[in-house]
């Protein structure tokens, strides 16, 4: 069982990432996050003189330089001032060049939404009578190409190194404090801090060019990198660099103060670095919070700690399942992954998934609006396609806690099976050591008397035979002193030698004896390695644990992409603005309805107006206001007011007092309007005492 298990491990990631990186790279590119609502003059309008400006409507506020919106003639020369300036909080004008003549122009605009997005497109309108031009409107598109395939990359890496980094860090503090000793658990860690810097400063310097021309030739220019680091956007990734700073800080702690202490010190140093580890995790999510989806549109000021907390949880669950995952496949023999910690970091999942369904659903409703926006806008699927990953995640995570609970309850079996092998191992080593150590006494006591015997009985002999010689005392001295020396310098020759053979041979036996050391304990490692793997209550786990961290590579990659696709509530906005231009572009042949759609910015400041003119006709006209939420319920405001007015004639403005019938329903009848032509209707909406915005759009009045 364990020997195909690396084969399918290694086919199971590449297959996941895969899946990642398909969905990365069939991304388009990065979609707006402000869409055009109106411009002036109108796409495709034909005005009888030129226009001396030319102001295009944003559903959020844009960022904007000199090149931002350009005005081109039929030869795709400029005719604007290089000056664009904002009207109010979502309108922005060029002034154009006096004495146009007649043909046809085009309005191209590149600018960076309030979330950090860039915007493009291009429109064209006419002076007097259509004509040929020369510059081609297609293709218009921001955050697309190499750069922006680069800059989708980084984004990705930054997210998952995040979870790395947090979740690891998590796991380890409030699951398994003995692994902060364990290499492979160190290196997971450090390896996401090491990701999330180097993407961001990817992204840091990806981010002009990004927004801008989309050459890859501009990444390294320094006057670019100088303007993004005064956005919103390069000030949260400078941030981010800041607090990665302090996050490596931590990080040495962890592993290293945190690691040497004993278990009783550990406690006391736990909760200083979770307090530490808890601010620096959420700064880090705040520098996502600050600059995109959340930081703009509705309620901004409670979606920013709430895409905080997302965020956070989001990396603890995936983070800490992925550190889990490493702990139980590369981990130590000799320190498996205790059930326990199995149990705890289930628990921290559990308040991890309750987190994040909480948030998700706020962000849902303020990023959707209606529940049509499920299916009839691209982030809506996306967004159905990442509630299902999720439900798949909890699926898996189920099966998870089962093998848990099972290899808790074998845990105390097994442990006392593996001390009695260990027990039985050292008494046979020591039983091999005490039998090898008689026989080495029993060896040096019978070479000692030998060696006492030989060198006796040969002394014996040779004082015999030299008394015997001799036959005086003087001889005799002389001869056993000339002997004593001699037997003296013999001795020590001896002594040396044996001591230089005794310290050979010592050496050489440690060297042996540490190898053999070395052996055993490679054999003790991989039999502990091949009991932990045959467990199959801890193979169960290892699988399931697998299954979920895989799912979780393509959730992150749906996550990503998710953060790059325009809202569903402001797709359905663009939609509803381009149908009322388009119906306010054609003739008219009857009633004429303008929808406009308006922010004022307090609460409840968002909606559609539509003006209804039955017969749209010269004399008496019925006028007809209603006013809509984003989901298309009618609502009341506090005051609307309707101006009618003709600049080609110089004729209004000629106010309309409406009144109120039901909610979200006023009317007017009896309007007249005295002449034929393009007529403005201005619209005045008031939603509190101090938010108010006027809106107009252009009628053909028959």
């Amino acid at each position: 069982m364990t020997q195909t298990i690396a084969p399918r491990v290694r086919t199971l990631v590449l297959l996941l990432l895969a899946a990642a990186c398909a969905l990365l790279a069939g991304a388009a590119p990065a979609s707006a996050h402000a869409a055009l609502t109106g411009s002036d003059p109108r796409q495709g309008a034909v005005v009888d003189k030129a226009p001396a400006q030319v102001s295009l409507t944003f559903s959020e506020s844009v960022s904007m330089d000199d090149d931002s919106l350009r005005v081109l003639d039929p030869k795709g020369k400029r005719v604007d001032d290089g000056r664009p300036s904002g009207t109010d909080g979502t309108t922005y004008s060029v002034k154009l060049h006096a004495g146009l003549p007649d043909g046809t122009y085009t309005v191209a605009y590149q600018v960076v939404s309030a979330d950090s997005h860039p915007v493009a497109g291009a429109y064209t309108f006419s002076v007097g009578a259509p004509s040929e031009t020369s510059v081609s409107v297609s293709g218009q598109a921001a955050g697309g190409g190499f750069v922006g395939g680069l800059y989708g990359v980084g984004r990705y890496v930054s997210y998952a190194a995040f979870a790395v980094l947090v979740g690891g860090a998590a796991f380890v503090l409030a699951c398994w404090p003995r692994g902060s000793g364990v290499r492979v658990v160190q290196r997971f860690v450090v390896s996401g801090w090491l990701a999330l810097t180097a993407a961001t400063l990817m992204l840091l310097l990806l981010r002009g060019s990004y927004t801008g021309s989309g050459k890859a030739a501009d990444i390294f220019d320094l006057s670019l990198l100088g303007e993004v680091l005064q956005t919103k956007a390069g000030a949260a990734l400078v941030s981010r660099l800041l607090l990665l700073a302090a996050a490596a800080l931590f990080i040495a702690v962890l592993f290293g103060a945190y690691d040497k202490r004993e278990d009783e010190e550990k406690r006391d140093l736990t909760f200083g670095l979770a307090v530490g580890g808890s601010v620096v995790a959420a700064g880090l999510a705040a520098t996502w919070a600050m600059s995109e989806h959340a930081s703009v549109g509705l309620q901004a000021g409670l979606a920013m700690p709430v895409d905080v907390i997302h965020l956070i949880a989001v990396a603890t669950w995936l983070g800490g399942l992925t550190a889990l995952l490493v702990a139980l496949y590369r981990g130590p023999a000799d320190t498996p992954v205790p059930a326990l910690a199995v149990r705890r970091f289930s628990r921290v999942a559990f308040g991890s998934v309750v987190a994040l369904v909480a948030t998700g659903t706020y962000q849902s409703w303020r990023q959707l609006g209606s529940w049509t926006a499920f299916t009839d806008t691209r982030y809506g699927q996306l967004l159905l396609l990442k509630i299902g990953l999720v439900a798949v995640l909890v699926g898996v995570a189920y099966f998870s806690r089962r093998w848990t609970a099972q290899l808790a309850e074998a845990v105390p079996a097994v442990a006392g099976q593996r001390e009695k092998e260990r027990v039985a191992a050292s008494g046979g080593r020591g039983n091999d050591r005490a039998k090898a150590s008689e026989k080495t006494r029993a060896s040096g006591k019978t070479g000692v008397s030998e060696t006492t015997a030989a060198a006796a009985k040969t002394g014996s002999t040779g004082k015999s035979g030299a008394a015997a010689k001799t036959g005086t005392a003087e001889k005799t001295a002389a001869a056993a002193k000339t002997g004593s020396t001699e037997k003296d310098e013999a001795a020590g020759k001896a002594s040396g030698a044996g001591k230089a053979s005794g310290a050979g041979k010592g050496s050489g036996g440690s060297k042996r004896a540490a190898q053999l050391a070395r052996q055993r304990a490679a054999v003790d490692a991989a039999r502990q390695k091949r009991q932990r793997d045959s467990d199959p209550h801890r193979f169960g786990l290892r699988r399931s644990v697998l299954a979920e961290a895989g799912v979780a590579v393509v959730l992150l990659a749906v996550t990503t992409l998710l953060t790059q696709t325009e809202p569903g509530r402001t797709e359905e906005e663009a939609k509803a603005a381009g149908a009322a231009s388009a119906a306010t572009a054609a003739p008219s042949t009857g009633a004429v309805t303008l929808d406009m759609p308006f922010d004022t910015g307090g609460q409840n400041g968002k909606g559609v107006v539509r003006v209804e003119l039955d017969p749209a006709r010269v004399g008496a006209n019925d006028l007809h206001l209603y006013v809509e939420r984003p989901d298309g319920t009618a609502f009341d405001i506090p005051e609307v007011k309707v101006a009618l007015t003709q600049k080609a004639k110089d004729i209004g403005p000629l106010p309309v007092a409406p009144d109120h019938i039901t909610t979200g329903h006023w009317s007017a009848s009896q309007v007249q309007i005295p002449m034929a032509g393009d007529w403005e209707v201005a619209v005045t909406v008031r939603t509190s005492d101090i938010d108010q915005v006027t809106l107009s759009k252009n009628a053909q009045i028959g």
